[in-house]
């Protein structure tokens, strides 16, 4: 037994669960994704993360720039498919959209529904210092992530994991939930739950305008917001020499002073409240270093200032 899917996703994330999918025997009878988009230095149009994977199967894909049009929703429903995955997409379904499949739509969300709710949940909950995150297979409906859900897992957020880690902890695990919960509808047993009416907060898009660290905040809260943004988009801050850099490994560290002053010789640097010790960073158009690595050569010393 399999059913007949859509696939709609973009980034890595979603790339495991495509591939499930697929191994379960599905019929995936169409993949939908993002456009290819410039990148690299040569700013050459570079296929998504889930276009590379499908093609590897051999599966149609398709990358509307919109699907509000008639044409798209018509083209849509010619699927005759029972149901569509939904992970990381990227474009809002209208409803004709969530009404163009038999079974609906499910959409795998990496939070603890309905905490962080929107567009960067795993960014979110590590910024927020939340101690677990999760994923959740929910059925779509027409509010922003609003809809029942039908299987979750939890994980723990380590008191120094970053939003890149905890990314790949999430890909795979949420990739066997949504193996499972399709297992269940193919049975019809597939149970549903109201999310509940407390608890809601929103993950917003990462602005660029908040990835500058903010020494005079306590250590902790610069500590979770250079993780919740490492690998990318990075938080980033001035180094003595004027040089930018992003900082995306930091602990915490031992010693006081000025926020942003430089109190050891290890490059742990004061915050508004006790101080953070940098253990990875990139300078802008170089490699990621290790903090002791970066130390000989850039001679930082007690008492620089970073900003």
């Amino acid at each position: 037994m399999s059913l007949r899917l859509i696939f709609m996703g973009t980034p890595d994330f979603a790339v495991p669960t495509l591939v499930d999918i697929v191994g379960r025997g599905h019929d995936v009878v169409a993949v939908y994704t993002r456009a290819p988009r410039p990148a690299g230095r040569g700013m050459e149009l570079r296929p998504s993360p889930v276009e590379q994977a499908a093609r590897g199967f051999g599966l149609n894909v398709l990358t509307p720039a919109t699907l509000r049009t008639t044409e798209a929703q018509e083209l849509f429903r010619a699927h005759d498919a029972a149901a569509a995955v939904v992970v990381a997409y990227g474009l809002i379904l209208p409803k004709p959209i969530l009404e163009g499949v038999e079974l609906g739509c499910f959409n795998l969300h990496a939070s603890l529904l309905p905490r962080w709710r929107g567009a960067a949940p795993i960014n979110r909950a590590v910024m927020a210092g939340d101690a677990e995150s999760g994923v959740m297979v929910m059925r779509m409906d027409e509010g922003l992530d609003t809809g029942p859900v039908a299987l979750a897992e939890r994980v723990a957020i380590a008191p120094d994991m970053t939003a890149g880690e905890l990314h790949d902890a999430l890909a795979p695990i949420g990739a066997d939930l949504m193996g499972r919960a399709l297992a269940a509808l193919e049975r019809g047993a597939l149970a549903l739950t109201p999310q509940p009416t407390s608890g809601i907060t929103y993950a917003a898009k990462i602005a660029n305008a908040e990835t500058r660290i903010d020494w005079a905040k306590p250590w902790q809260a610069v500590h979770d917001h250079i993780r919740g943004l490492s690998p990318f988009p990075g938080a980033w801050c001035e180094l003595p020499d004027g040089a930018r850099a992003k900082v995306l490994r930091t602990t915490r560290g031992e010693g006081t002073g000025a926020p942003g002053t430089v109190v050891d010789d290890q490059l742990t640097v004061a915050c508004g409240e006790g101080s953070v010790r940098i253990l990875e960073l990139q300078r802008a158009g170089k490699q990621v270093m290790k903090a002791r690595d970066f130390l000989r050569g850039a001679q930082i010393a007690r008492g620089a200032v970073v900003r």
